[in-house]
């Protein structure tokens, strides 16, 4: 998670939205990334994605034996990406913030868990409250 973390702070020291994310196998980190909706003027690039992203093109195998670690719930989007690349594990940093669609995956049958981690939570906290019109352009509200 600590990883993930590091990507979020990277991702808020550029100016967006501090949404961190990585793709563990074995082990090892094999792909990272950050919310790049801001900087990139993108729609899809969420940590997640851009972490998959990242990762580059992989055989089916390997994603069936990855982690994903990410700060925040996923959302819908992120999600199906998720399930597509069959990722059978998801820890998350935290979902006080936002829910994303922790009950799709679990109905999926993908392991979750979720730590609520105080740093996680309050860089969530501080984004929203010092930039509210941005955070519901992302989570599209």
């Amino acid at each position: 998670m600590k990883a993930a973390i590091e990507e979020a702070l990277k991702g808020l020291n550029e100016g967006g939205i501090p949404i961190g994310s990585v793709l563990v196998h074995k082990g090892e980190i094999i792909g990272r990334g950050h919310n790049r909706r801001v900087q990139k003027g993108s729609v899809i690039l969420h940590g997640e994605m851009d972490a998959l992203e990242n990762a580059g093109r992989l055989p089916a195998a390997t994603y069936r034996e990855c982690v994903l670690y990410t700060t925040l719930s996923p959302c819908p989007m992120c999600t199906g990406a998720i399930l597509l690349y069959g990722i059978p594990k998801v820890v998350i940093g935290e979902n006080q913030t936002f829910m994303g669609a922790e009950e799709l995956l679990k109905a999926s049958n993908v392991e979750l868990t979720v730590e609520n981690d105080k740093e996680c939570i309050e860089m969530m906290q501080t984004f929203i409250q010092q930039h509210p019109v941005l955070w519901n352009e992302d989570i599209g509200e």
